[in-house]
Parts: C-alpha cells; structure tokens; sequence
C-alpha cells in the first residue's frame, strides 16, 4: 500500500478547484427532509454530481488531470478506459482543450453512456466486460498510439478533482456531520474522505458499494486490494473487481464504514429520487440514498449523500423501473 505521505492533501485539492472554476459546476446542497428519521432533529441534504458537466462527477478528476498536461503532450491527444461516466468526462473535457480522445468501453455499455462519448466527439473502441479488460487495451492503444491514458481512479491528480466534491460540501455546510459516498474503484469517495477529513475531522465518511461488487469490504477485511472473481449488479458505474491501491490508502486513512447495498434497494431509490426530487439518477447515484432509506446508516446531525451520476436514458430508465 502507498505510504501515508502520497496521500493527496488539502492543498493538492484546492488547487484542483481552482483550475476547475468557472469550468464544473458548483453542485448544490439540496434539502431531503423526508430521508430524515421523525423527530430525530437530523437533517439531509443530497449532493446532486448528476448535474454536473458530462452527467456525472467524474467530469472534475478528468479535467483536472488534462489540465495539468504539458501542452505538447495533450495535443497528443487522450485515452480512457471507462464503464461509462469517466468516459464522457475525458470526451467533454478534450473537446474543451481542442484534443482527440479515444475511449474503451465495455460491450455491454449502456445506450446512454456510449451516446454521451461519442456526443462529446471521442472515438469508441468496445474490450470485454471488466475493469481490467478495459485497461488492458487502453495501456495497449496508449502505447502505440502515443496517446495519454487518462487514469480512471488510481491516480493523485485524478483523486484530487474528485474530492472537490468533498471541499464544496464542508464548505457549504461547515457542521456536517456524516457523508455518504458511492465507491467503485475508489477515487471518489478517496477524495472526498480526504477533503472532508482534513476540513472537519470529527464527520464520519461512509462508502457505500453494492452487494456484488464488494471490492472495498473485501480489501478492508484482508488489509490489502482483493481482486473479486465476478461481480454483479445493476450498479454499474461501481463494478471495478478491484479497489485501487493509491485510493485504497486513502480509505484506510479516511473511511470510517462501508455499507454494502442491494440492487432492489438501488432500483427504489431511482424511482424515489425521481418521484420525491424531481432527479434523473443511475443505480450507482442512487446507492447512497438506497443505504439511507434502506437504514443502513442512521442519519446524525447534518447528513450528505452524494449522487454521483444521473447517465440515463429514457428507455433505460423506463425499464428498469418497470423490472422493480
């Protein structure tokens, strides 16, 4: 595991959220009254990363990273192996420097995703069905193309973009108390913790994965990233078989739960947040409002979910409402 030392700090990410203002989306607080237990004086807010650029948070790490490129690097143009979200991220944020992108995808992408990339201009190229399929022909595309791979997760700059999100929830409310951040390969929730720890170290960080895609409760038990054999899930902006070592550390440092999440309560709580909050929301967005109403954690002072992409199209939408 990486040494305490290369952890991302505070000032590694407020530098991030100054390349990245005026470019991503402030995401506000929105207030969640009903995911509030009665009477328990608890309040909780959502942080909508679904309307951020791109539909997903994903959008500050790939930014943030092509960004701090050498210019004559860049133009070399960029590579990315995604499930979907950080794919379109590095997509938009490509076109935003005037630089071609090319990006793996699984075969079994969604329609919204893959729609998303090739929207914002990158060329599509389709590997297998796992993490490590999708970087594997992306190292291999990197290296003889001379393109740049843009790292998923497992990566500080990438890390740092990430946790911006964290940074604009503490300081928008200073007395938060607990937050809940989906994890899949982990540079998300690594980056939140990190900021959130390091700004108010007395708020619990839960992770939140789901039932079969457990890469963060399997690592925790073994002290160490377990690549699993399979997973499964509906979630899938979250199946990475293996956390990543760099954000791994930073849960070790950070994180003080994991939870893990059933794919019916996902699928409610897509309908829920589009019923009750008016907000289009993917599985994987989704899970940390499922861990609420699911009373996975209990909701303590000021409590902030994080929704972490909303990439879904409408027939996607509609059937996989109809299945619940």
């Amino acid at each position: 595991m990486p040494p305490t030392s290369s952890l991302v700090s505070l000032s590694d990410i407020r530098a991030a959220a100054a390349l990245l203002r005026g470019v991503a989306v402030r995401t506000p607080l929105l207030p969640a009254d009903e995911l509030a237990p009665p009477g328990s004086g608890a309040t909780v807010w959502l942080k909508p990363e679904t309307l951020q650029r791109g539909g997903a948070f994903k959008f500050r790490g790939a930014y943030t990273f092509i960004a701090r490129l050498d210019p004559a690097l860049r133009a070399r143009g960029v590579i990315a192996p995604s499930s979907g979200n950080h794919a379109q991220a590095v997509a938009l944020a490509a076109r935003l420097f005037g630089v071609p992108a090319t990006v793996v995808m699984p075969v079994t992408v969604t329609a919204a995703k893959r729609a998303g990339a090739e929207r914002f201009g990158a060329r599509i190229e389709l590997a297998g069905t796992t993490t490590a399929h999708r970087m594997d022909r992306a190292v291999e595309l990197s290296r003889t193309t001379g393109s740049v791979l843009v790292p998923p997760y497992d990566d500080p700059v990438i890390i740092a973009g990430q946790g911006t999100t964290g940074l604009e929830i503490v300081e928008d409310l200073p007395e938060v108390s607990t937050v809940l951040v989906p994890v899949g390969g982990g540079g998300l929730s690594a980056g939140v913790a990190s900021a959130v720890k390091l700004l108010a170290p007395t708020a619990r960080v839960v992770a939140v994965e789901p039932v079969g895609a457990p890469k963060l409760t399997r690592a925790r038990e073994a002290g160490a990233p377990v690549r699993l054999e399979r997973t499964a899930s509906i979630a899938d902006g979250l199946m990475a078989v293996e956390i990543g070592a760099l954000p791994f550390a930073h849960h070790q440092a950070y994180v003080d739960d994991v939870v893990l999440v059933e794919d019916a309560a996902m699928r409610d709580s897509v309908r829920w947040l589009l019923d009750r909050m008016k907000l289009v929301t993917e599985p994987s967005g989704a899970i940390t409002v499922a861990a609420l109403r699911a009373q996975l954690v209990t909701p303590v002072g000021h409590t902030v979910a994080i929704l972490s992409g909303g990439n879904l199209e409408w027939d996607g939408l509609a059937e996989l409402l109809a299945n619940g």
